[in-house]
């Protein structure tokens, strides 16, 4: 599945989310997006979050 469709279809259940359970859900739901895709991204080795860990280092 290429990214432009699972954005789609994130974005298709975000707005099902909005429509049926309220803003609060939706923003819960977004922030969850949100750290999913960050962490996707650090294991697909896109980003780096070993700089964000205080003590932690590849050295």
């Amino acid at each position: 599945m290429s990214s432009s469709s699972t954005g789609l279809l994130a974005g298709l259940l975000l707005a099902l989310i909005a429509g049926t359970a309220g803003a609060g859900w939706f923003l819960l739901a977004l922030l969850f997006g949100a750290v999913g895709y960050v962490v996707g991204a650090h294991l697909e080795g896109r980003i780096d979050l070993g700089n964000l860990l205080p003590g932690r280092s590849r050295g």
